[in-house]
């Protein structure tokens, strides 16, 4: 059976399902431009010695002659220093484009390096890992792919001792990632997934971080979904994530933003997001939340305003599954502090990050799109106000406000007694005059709510000179059938 809401608006297209089915699609269309805002790019370690960079000097474009002497001088140096110092001066060579192509067509130079890779001297492998990594930031596609060769190599020395080598391959075998199909294809069966789980084990943080840098670029691949993020769900890798963003004083925003980003990912692939949710994903992000909405004000660390961004994301998309209902995800998440969280960030937002106001946003519309608990908490604790002030600052902002608002209104007329008599009714009137269709429709709705549940607020809306606001939509085809059902209704109340 229809309920009086339904029966009334359902001529129009306006009804409670109606607008549940509108804020699903806006919904999915955030999630796939969420998923396609990749953050694709190449890192480059450089960590010269003090003495390289006291000398100041600018290393300068090597020709063949002067390549083939460096890796002739490293192979067969007759002192470890003498071959080292070949290497170095070969890798600052490399930092040209004109050198990374030469090098690049000398028959043997790259068989070489991975020879000298592979060395039992310790610091000669490094400055040959390095001399790799320098090739692999390339923005030359074919310098970066001439380094394919040396993967293997690169995925075996994941498992050593040394932190520095490890983290080196990391950030290598991240930009290979980057650049090409082939490296990846060539990675995944030589066991990238596997090794990348055994340095999550790692107690080095720089080695998490750069771990967390090559996960994340594996994920953003075109082909992850099917081919890359199922073997990553089946690892140690997602409850090991999970640990390292848990807060803390031993959280470390670096490796966390990393995997916050990697976490990201593996939500909007939708493979398997249940698995996420019964590893706990939803209580370590919120408690995350609360501890972000703690710190980040008062922080010098940058990392934590860098890590605000990927947990929004990450909450909001989970919030959106079913399985998180049935886990009894939205549970908790009930809590009064969340909502205060969520209007300390979109404070904080507001003054520091004004263009990641929308990610706050859609968190709050989903924490209040299927529970009343959160809806009264907003009212509660006097919140409507503050949201209203937002509504100028972009016309995306203002359809966020105007769903979440619609979300309390819609649970009925108990919660609509808190947004009228107040503030709401006059700023309803000002987003009439707005250009943008999207929000003048989702302002139509929130009227179309409150005067059915609130009836005295529709006389207050033609008192203010509401019907003319109206008026100016009535051509417009996208809002004249939702303009002409709140006529009606404001004029029958």
């Amino acid at each position: 059976m229809l309920s009086p809401r339904q029966g009334l608006l359902r001529p129009v297209g306006c009804g409670v399902e109606e607008l549940r089915r509108r804020r699903r699609e806006r919904e999915a269309a955030l999630r796939r431009a969420r998923r396609e805002q990749q953050l694709v790019s190449k890192r480059l370690l450089r960590d010269d010695t003090p003495e390289e960079a006291e000398g100041g000097c600018v290393a300068s474009v090597l020709g063949e002659a002067e390549i083939q002497q460096f890796l002739r001088l490293a192979q067969r140096g007759t002192e470890e220093k003498e071959r080292e110092g070949a290497l170095v001066s070969l890798r600052r060579g490399l930092q040209h484009p004109e050198t990374q192509q030469t090098f690049i067509r000398l028959e043997g130079s790259m068989r070489t390096l991975v020879g000298l890779l592979t060395s039992n001297q310790a610091l000669l492998q490094l400055e040959a890992a390095r001399c790799l990594h320098e090739l692999s930031h390339s923005e030359q596609s074919e310098v970066a792919e001439a380094c394919l060769p040396a993967t293997s190599y690169l995925l075996t020395y994941l498992a050593g001792h040394s932190a520095d080598l490890i983290e080196l391959c990391l950030y290598t075998l991240g930009n290979l990632i980057v650049e090409s199909e082939a490296g990846r294809r060539q990675l995944l069966p030589q066991g990238i997934v596997p090794a990348l789980a055994s340095c999550i084990q790692s107690p080095h943080l720089a080695v998490l971080e750069a771990l967390g840098y090559a996960l994340s670029q594996l994920l953003q691949a075109k082909e992850a979904p099917k081919k890359i993020i199922p073997s990553v769900l089946a690892s140690p890798i997602p409850e090991r994530m999970l640990r390292l963003l848990q807060p803390g004083p031993k959280l470390n925003s670096g490796a966390a933003v990393e995997f916050a980003w990697c976490l990201h990912y593996i939500i909007c692939s939708q493979v398997n997001n249940a698995l996420l949710i019964t590893h706990g994903a939803v209580s370590t992000l919120g408690l995350l939340l609360l501890y972000l909405a703690g710190t980040v004000q008062s922080s010098e660390d940058a990392g934590l305003e860098l890590l605000v961004c990927p947990v929004l994301r990450c909450l909001s998309n989970l919030l959106s599954e079913e399985a998180v209902e049935a886990g009894g995800g939205q549970v908790q998440l009930r809590d009064e502090r969340v909502v205060v969280s969520v209007f300390i960030l979109l404070q904080f937002l507001l003054q520091k990050h004004p263009s990641l106001l929308p990610e706050g946003l859609w968190l709050l519309n989903n924490l209040t799109a299927n529970s009343p608990s959160i809806c009264t908490s907003l009212l509660s604790l006097d919140l409507i106000k503050p949201l209203l002030q937002l509504l100028p600052v972009s016309n995306v902002v203002s359809v966020l406000v105007l769903t979440v608002l619609c979300n309390v209104a819609e649970k009925g007329p108990a919660y609509c007694q808190h947004l009228w008599p107040g503030p709401l009714l006059p700023s309803l009137l000002d987003t009439l005059t707005f250009s943008d269709t999207e929000v003048v429709g989702q302002s139509l709705e929130l009227l179309q709510l409150l005067f059915l549940y609130r009836p005295e607020a529709a006389q207050a809306f033609l008192q203010q000179s509401g019907l003319q606001a109206l008026k100016r939509h009535e051509e417009e085809a996208q809002l004249q059938d939702r303009v002409h059902a709140l006529q009606q209704t404001a004029l029958h109340r």
